[in-house]
């Protein structure tokens, strides 16, 4: 299929019927997926589909499971255990992690819909160890999951000898089924116990060496900035995972996922004001927050909760070494500071020497707004 007509089909190109207003794109009718889409393709919208709602999947498995009452003396042990005993997702020791998971072909198809790439700028020798940090958020980082959850782009191939953890919220180990499956896929959590863990423990030396944790930094107050076009980063506030590099000795790699925000549209918050004041709320007190966005259906391009097919573009830039502070108590916070100044000054790097080859159609440029 040619470039044109395929990006029309998938919602890359805009409509002849939609037209610009106060900055938003306003569509008239919505277009219909033709009925003769190829085989392949129809997997890799039902793999992401799949993707987008594991955890409505596996809990609705699990209240199926509670349902049956012959099930309940395997269910109460094991949610007594999840609740307060289990400590795979902080160990450190990557106990569940299973690669015929993390490798499995569904990925490929996962990676295939946008699709999306993994570009490696620097070599990294396995003989250190790296936070990976992640740019942007976007509404629910595909393009971190693809490159870092799994092995869809070939990460360790690309990058031989490092075992990489991608990190997520803690609170989703207390998921019951979710726990499980995110654990296979070798994540883990993103607490200070759980990094220290990762990067001080097993690998080459059995201190880490070889081992490498990805943290996607903006947080969920980064995601309500995800406009298509843009980069607007949370970062300048962000020092904690700098701080965990210097802790552990672990090198610090900025990675900018260039297409991130592309695969969603949502509620302006500058247009919107109040409902991003909701939305700060809401993170506040519980933690996260609730983007409100769209993108395609299943089965039209205009409407739904599925995200556009775009390319995503991941480059990963070069590391910056640290120096590991033996005394954690007294860490010199000129030598953080001027950590981080490095780490932005590569990452700006990265956009300037990419953006015109990934990002030609941005409507701005990098942006740090905290």
């Amino acid at each position: 299929m040619p470039v044109g007509n395929k990006a029309q089909h998938d919602g890359l190109a805009t409509s002849v019927n939609d037209k610009k207003t106060n900055g938003t794109t306003q569509k008239h009718g919505i277009r219909w997926a033709p009925l003769n889409i190829g085989v392949e393709r129809r997997l890799q919208t039902f793999v992401v589909l799949c993707h987008t709602l594991t955890i409505i999947i596996l809990l609705t498995l699990f209240f199926f499971v509670c349902a049956m009452p012959l099930s309940w003396p395997l269910l109460l042990p094991y949610l007594v255990y999840i609740s307060l005993f289990s400590n795979k997702a902080t160990s450190g020791t990557l106990r569940g992690r299973r690669e015929w998971l993390r490798s499995s072909r569904v990925w490929k198809l996962y990676a295939s819909y946008f699709p999306a790439k993994l570009h490696r700028t620097e070599i990294l020798p396995p003989t250190r160890k790296y936070i990976f940090g992640y740019h942007p958020h976007g509404i629910i980082s595909h393009g971190a999951f693809a490159a870092f959850g799994t092995e869809a782009l070939g990460f360790s191939t690309l990058f031989p000898g490092i075992t990489n953890t991608l990190l997520t919220l803690d609170a989703n180990f207390r998921i019951p089924f979710y726990r499980d499956y995110a654990l296979a896929l070798g994540l883990a959590s993103v607490s200070r116990e759980s990094c220290e863990n990762l990067l001080t423990k097993g690998g080459a030396d059995g201190e880490g060496m070889g081992r490498a944790i990805t943290i996607v930094v903006g947080g969920a107050r980064e995601s309500l900035d995800a406009q298509p076009g843009t980069l607007s980063l949370v970062l300048n506030s962000r020092k904690g995972f700098v701080k965990m590099a210097a802790r552990t000795g672990a090198d610090l790699v900025p990675v900018l996922g260039f297409g991130e925000n592309d695969l969603y549209e949502q509620v302006d918050s500058e247009q919107h004001p109040h409902i991003h004041k909701i939305q700060m709320l809401i993170k506040k007190a519980l933690g996260f927050t609730i983007p409100l966005f769209h993108a395609r259906g299943v089965f039209n391009y205009d409407v739904g909760m599925m995200p556009y097919r775009r390319p995503l573009n991941i480059v990963v830039g070069r590391p910056i070494e640290v120096i590991q502070q033996r005394d954690h108590d007294k860490i010199d916070e000129e030598y953080i500071n001027d950590l981080h100044s490095r780490y932005i000054k590569e990452l700006t790097r990265l956009w300037d020497e990419w953006k015109d080859v990934y990002a030609p159609n941005r409507i701005a440029e990098l942006e740090m707004v905290a």
